[in-house]
């Protein structure tokens, strides 16, 4: 049964928020690049980020499509699994936060190098996020979790992806517009935990809705 547009946006606003609201060392360089260095920069670097969650939304729906034969006659089952990754995953987001209470984020010097240049952070922070483990394990699982029979279309795909997209850069964007004030503010201690604990409510669900479509 095909989902509707306010069905397939949701999902992917949802999942879009769930991997870019955590404020960790990346959330922190941005916010530090845009203080220190200029709003193009901070820009950059923000676009960068939600470049890496569009190009793993894009694998998400492409691998979905290739696997739904394959994984049709055990797409429940997958769907369990994928539930309990995401739950994991909200779960490590909560406890890391926790545990991280009252620490200083670690971040490197922002304007330094290239990165001080809007062309190099948009790569830096593109390749940076591509290889951040928690994103692949992410979207891993919502490869996982498709279900065969979704029957969405090729244009309810492309709104799926460009929700998710949309979602990771207005959060992206909103901690480099910020600058010197909220950004300080989302990756002091109190604002990286609530923001983490915020992200694992929204993971969680995802894995949700991935048991009860």
């Amino acid at each position: 049964m095909s989902a509707g547009l306010g069905e397939v946006v949701l999902s992917g606003l949802l999942a879009g928020y769930g991997v870019a609201m955590p404020v960790g060392a990346i959330g922190a360089l941005i916010a530090a690049l845009a203080a220190r260095t200029s709003w193009k920069v901070g820009f950059s670097a923000a676009m960068g980020v939600a470049t890496a969650d569009g190009v793993y939304a894009v694998i998400a729906v492409l691998g979905g499509a290739a696997l739904a034969g394959v994984i049709a006659p055990i797409a429940t089952l997958l769907r369990w699994v994928a539930a309990v990754v995401l739950f994991a995953l909200a779960a490590k987001t909560a406890a890391d936060a926790l545990r991280a209470r009252g620490k200083p984020a670690t971040t490197r010097s922002a304007a330094e190098g290239r990165m001080s240049r809007p062309l190099g952070a948009y790569f830096a922070l593109l390749g940076l996020t591509l290889l951040n483990p928690a994103t692949i394990v992410y979207f891993g699982a919502l490869v996982m979790g498709r279900r065969a029979d979704d029957g969405l279309s090729a244009g309810a795909e492309t709104v799926w992806v460009t929700a998710a997209f949309a979602a990771s850069a207005s959060w992206q964007l909103l901690i480099a517009g910020s600058g010197s004030l909220l950004g300080r503010l989302l990756t002091s201690p109190s604002g990286r935990l609530w923001t983490a604990l915020s992200s694992a409510v929204v993971i969680a669900v995802l894995a949700l809705l991935l048991l009860f479509p």
